[in-house]
Formats: structure tokens, sequence, C-alpha cells
């Protein structure tokens, strides 16, 4: 369920001339029996309905007056979200002739053609109010007041997202509303301009348009779920198509190691931002911690913890989850306790929207035996960033609808993932051009060769996983000496430079000439001005063994010793 919530406008969307039909309010009773939540949005004061409309216990909570007033029909608080009007207005406005005049909390109303003298009187007393218009009505309310700052406040009350919220209404004053919900719906009967910038609208008029709204997010939600304002566009393929993600999608980033997949999946949490999607980032190796727009979890010191991870998350902020501090095997575990979590918050407030899982492959494998990591049964809305898609559970892949295979293995990534999923690869299948992206929408038979966006934040050295963090076997030096007798692993770079103040000078040398320190800073570090800072000290055989050690533990300190914090 991704939409939690109804907002709807009251006047000409579920009423017709202020009256609600049984059949709407039955409607409105099943929906609510789904577990979503429903908002009126009404620019009516709260006695004119009461007097209308007796069924307020059908919503959770009220926008009225046109945005100034926050209703709670099951415990009667009202909540103003504007001051009253100003002193001495509605006598200057009954002086001028206007009449009928109705005062609210913070709402004066009238009605056309009176918004002259409203206006004169706004400008002659130099006050900063605004004149809104629906469907002959005036209301006048504080500057910046409207139906979408109520509803923003309803939201923040309830911790929903604007963009788990379906919105349907009819007439002007809804445009604001509307165009904050995730899906916008007009109704048969709404205004031109209405229609024109609603996401859908329906067959019906009225309360029977928004029965047949409830009836799509009961029966067809996908349909609302997959609109054009949910697409991320991330890069453009060579026939000019954007190549997107929705929220539905489960897209694999894959690729060998060091071709850029973690800036890949930086650009796509900028996207993410720009749109107000909130993310979580699943870090096991710290590629993330230097992530803007991000609150860290975690550090080379400091376990992560569940709960306060959760808590971010529900105050609306977007977190990376690091687990530096836990050895290789104990990452999953953490994992393991955090998914049920982000799948329950998820369920009860539609957020985090996107979750990010990188290095995939070590959290839930393809040999997993009786690991601690668990699926969720629905899996959406997931980034999942993998050095190889053979590396992963089969049901796992079974959930991927989309693949951006980056590097010259592209084609072999497509290849593994037809494969386990015994279906027929794209084809032709070819090596993207310079650094395109071979993107496959799974199952289809063919494939695009896509320029992705670059990030606007610089990809920043990762210090902490390098210099503190704990690197698996594969990526770990090992220092072993010319007859190998040794079997020292360096699992980071200040585990590096402690062991090789310790080792013989046998054992130093014969790595520094086998050329081993500035292949591994290059290979498994990623850093070649690193790589090319150890290879001049390498090169120089005129260095006495004890200056050699120095001047690399020197090119290290320089750009991975971390200040203390």
């Amino acid at each position: 369920m991704y939409y939690l919530a109804l907002a709807s406008d009251y006047d000409g969307t579920l009423a017709e001339e202020g009256l609600v039909s049984d059949r709407t309010i039955a409607a409105l009773e099943k929906l609510r029996g789904t577990g979503r939540k429903t908002i009126l949005v009404s620019g009516r004061e709260l006695p004119d309905l009461k007097s209308v409309f007796k069924r307020l216990d059908l919503f959770d909570l009220m926008v009225l007056e046109n945005g100034a007033l926050l209703y709670n029909p099951q415990s009667g608080e009202e909540r103003p979200l504007a001051p009253a009007p100003p002193a001495g207005f509605v006598d200057a406005l009954a002086q001028r002739g206007v009449a009928p005049i109705s005062v609210g909390h913070a709402i004066v109303a009238t009605w056309e053609p009176h918004q002259d003298a409203v206006l004169a009187v706004i400008q002659e007393m130099g006050l900063e109010l605004e004149i809104i218009f629906n469907k002959g009505a005036v209301m006048v309310l504080p500057s910046g007041v409207n139906k979408a700052t109520g509803l923003a406040a309803a939201l923040a009350e309830l911790g929903l997202s604007p963009h788990n919220v379906a919105g349907v209404g009819d007439a002007e004053n809804d445009h604001a509303f509307l165009r904050s919900c995730g899906c916008s719906v007009a109704v048969a009967n709404a205004l031109p301009a209405v229609k024109q910038t609603a996401d859908l609208v329906t067959a019906g008029a009225r309360g029977e348009g928004v029965e047949e709204l409830i009836a799509v997010l009961e029966e067809d939600e996908d349909r609302l779920v997959r609109i054009e304002g949910n697409r991320i566009a991330f890069g453009k393929a060579d026939d000019g198509r954007a190549v997107e993600i929705e929220p539905p999608d489960v897209l694999l980033i894959a690729g060998t190691s060091g071709i850029g997949k973690s800036t890949f999946a930086t650009a796509l949490t900028e996207k993410l931002v720009d749109r107000r999607f909130q993310f979580c980032v699943l870090d096991p190796e710290g590629d993330y911690l230097e992530l803007e727009n991000a609150t860290v979890v975690g550090d080379s010191k400091t376990t992560p913890s569940v709960e306060q991870v959760i808590e971010l998350l529900a105050q609306g902020q977007n977190v990376v989850v690091a687990a530096l501090a836990l050895s290789i095997e104990e990452r999953p575990e953490l994992f393991a306790k955090l998914l049920p979590e982000l799948a329950r918050l998820r369920a009860s407030k539609g957020r985090p929207h996107w979750i990010v899982i990188d290095e995939t492959h070590h959290l839930i494998p393809a040999e997993r035996g009786a690991g601690p990591i668990v699926l969720p049964s629905e899996l959406a809305g997931c980034l999942l960033i993998t050095v190889h898609p053979r590396a992963l559970a089969v049901e796992l892949l079974q959930k991927v609808t989309k693949v951006a295979a980056l590097g010259p293995v592209a084609p072999e990534v497509i290849g593994e993932v037809a494969s386990a999923l015994r279906i027929a690869p794209p084809a032709p299948l070819a090596a993207p051009e310079g650094k395109k992206v071979l993107v496959w929408a799974v199952g289809r038979p063919e494939v695009a060769a896509a320029e992705v966006d670059l990030p606007r934040q610089s990809h920043k050295r990762h210090t902490r996983k390098y210099a503190e963090g704990e690197l698996d076997e594969e990526n770990s030096f090992y220092f072993r000496g010319p007859d190998n007798r040794l079997n020292l692993r360096a699992r980071n770079l200040m585990a590096f430079l402690d062991l090789a103040a310790g080792v013989d000078d046998a054992t130093w040398q014969h790595h520094l000439r086998a050329g081993d320190y500035s292949r591994w800073f290059k290979e498994r570090i990623k850093d070649d001005d690193l790589a090319a800072a150890a290879a001049a000290i390498e090169e120089d055989k005129s260095l006495p063994a004890a200056e050699s050690r120095d001047r690399i533990a020197e090119a290290v300190k320089q750009r991975y010793t971390v200040p203390a914090a």
C-alpha cells in the first residue's frame, strides 16, 4: 500500500449542494477499513460544516477555513494555523457595503462581486492579506495560508509524507493542495484548469468521482503509483528517451569494483532529495560517510543503533547506516534487525520511500545457509548495489525490476540476471561506450545504453572506511615476506601502517621491490594518487628500508589520517 491517505475537498467534490450521498459515505467507510487515513480539506468554517454534514467521524483530521484551522473530529480539538483577522478589518468591509460576511478563526469570507471592495480595504489598511477565490466565494486569509499549508500541518501530525497522499478536488482553491499531493485527482465537474494539472480525471462527478478514486486505490493502486510525477529520471538513452525509476521498482546497480556504482547511487540520492523523497542507505563499508543531505549513524568506532535509525527516519531525515565498527561477519546481523523495522515504518508511514543497500552480496548472498537476513514479502523502492548478480540470492533477484549495468562487464551482468531468472536476455548485448550504462527493464527484449547524470557533490575519498574500517579478505593487504613465512593481514590503512612498522626489513623490502604497496593502493584502495606516490618510492632503489617505510607512511597519513571527532 503506497497511498496511505486520501485528502478530499468538500463542496463540489465529496458533496453536491452541501450534501454527501450515502453511497459516498459507504465508500469512505470502506477506505478507512483498509487502514488508510482520511483528511477533509475545505474552505468551510467548522460550525457551518457541522450544520450540513453529520459524519465528521469519517475523517482523521480536517483542514478547514482554507488552511487556517486544523480540527480533530475524534477529540474535538481545534488548532488555529493562522492569526485572527486584523482589528477593524471586518467593520471596514461592512462600511463598504460588503455583505454577507462570514468570520472564522482566521478566515473572512464573502461572495463576488465584492472582491474589488475587499482589495481596496486591504490596500487602505496596509494589511498582509490574500484573496482566494472558490467558484464565486471570496476568501481572505493571511498571506501564505492556503489548503496546501493546512494539509502539511495535518500530515505532520499524522507523520505522513505528501508523496503518500492522493488528493481530490474541483476548484481554484484546490490547486495548491493538489500540487502538494503524491497523486492529484480532479472530479469530472472540476474547473478546466484543475483538470489540466491533475494526474487523473475521474469519469464521475462529485461524490461519484470520489467513489471511483477510492475503488482505484483499493483495486488498482499501482496505476496511480506509476504516474509521471513519481518517476525519477537518472539519465538519457541514445534515442533521447529518459531512463527512469518508479516507486515500485527494485533497481540493481552492478559492475566491477571501482567502476562508479557508488557515484551513480550518490547522483540518485540527490534526485530523491530534489523531489523530497526520503531515503535510507545501508552502508556496510562506509562508502557514503560523506553523503550530503543525510544523517550518518555509526562510524568506525560506534555501532549504529536500530532504534536511533528508526527515530531519525520517523522525524523525516535521510539516514546513512554505517556498519564500519562491526566485523564483516557481524554486519548482516545488524541489517537483519533493521530491515523488518524499515518494513514496519513503511507500512505505517510510507517512508523511507527508497532504501539503498550497498554491498548487497554481503548482506543477502546466494550462499547464505541459515543466514539471518529475511527478505520482506513486499520489496519496492530499493537500490541494490553489488559487484556481481551471481553473488545474490535468487529470491532477491526475482524482485528486481530494472538493471543498471556498468563498465565492460555490463553485458555479462545482464546475462547473469537473465540466467538466474531463467528468462531470455535482451539482444544484442554489447559493452557500453565510454561511461554509458546499460539499462534493462527485466523481461523486456531490448536494452538501452544511457548517459547517466553525475552527482553535483564531488565524489569524496571515503577516508574513514579505508583508514579505520574493515576491508574484506580479498581487499586486505597481506605481509608474507620472501618465503611466505608470514601471513599478517592489514584490514585497513591504519593496520597497514602498524604492521609495516613492525615487520622485518626483508619482508618490507620484498613487497617494496615487487611493487605490492602501490598495486594495493591502486587496485584495492582505489587511490591513484597514493599509488603513484608509493610507486615513486618503490622505484628509488637507493632508499634504506627505514626511509622508504617513513615515506610511504607519510604519504598515507597525508591523505587518510582521520582527525579525532
